[in-house]
């Protein structure tokens, strides 16, 4: 609620009542207002949930190194939900992201790309941070399989 309408709020009590508010509970009407949006402020947020946080590509030849995954998710808070950042543990692990809002309700997509050429053969497991503006802060995704 706008300190302007708090204002009002206060100026109708007292016309209400015929004589001023004492100060000790114009302060508390007015703090109970602020709680009140800030109760409200905190819970409209947005909030990201995965489908999956993990995915195993499976066995490959090094001929075919480059893998992908796609991680589906979608904001179910009640807010735009904001991918700041994705970022890779390493340079082999390229993830793609939108970089518009996601409206409430709606669902998003990140794809990881993992190339493993020139890298040893044998099992990977790699990690790519995602940051929001959500409820939920930071997540991790997991790519792994193995590459023969």
């Amino acid at each position: 609620m706008p300190i302007h309408n708090i204002y009002v709020l206060l100026q109708m009590i007292t016309i209400i009542k015929g004589k001023a508010i004492k100060p000790i509970m114009k302060k508390s009407l007015i703090i109970l207002t602020l709680l009140f949006t800030a109760v409200n402020f905190v819970s409209a947020q947005a909030e990201i949930k995965f489908d999956v946080l993990s995915k195993n590509v499976g066995n490959f030849k090094e001929a075919d190194a480059v893998q992908t995954a796609v991680y589906s998710f979608t904001n179910v808070g009640n807010q735009p939900l904001v991918i700041q950042q994705a970022t890779a543990s390493c340079g082999c692990t390229v993830p793609e992201y939108t970089k518009a809002p996601i409206a409430p309700g709606e669902k998003g997509q990140i794809k990881v790309t993992y190339n493993g050429k020139g890298k040893f053969p044998g099992h990977f497991k790699k990690t790519v941070t995602v940051r929001t503006n959500g409820k939920v802060e930071m997540t991790r995704l997991y790519i792994e399989g193995e590459m023969e």
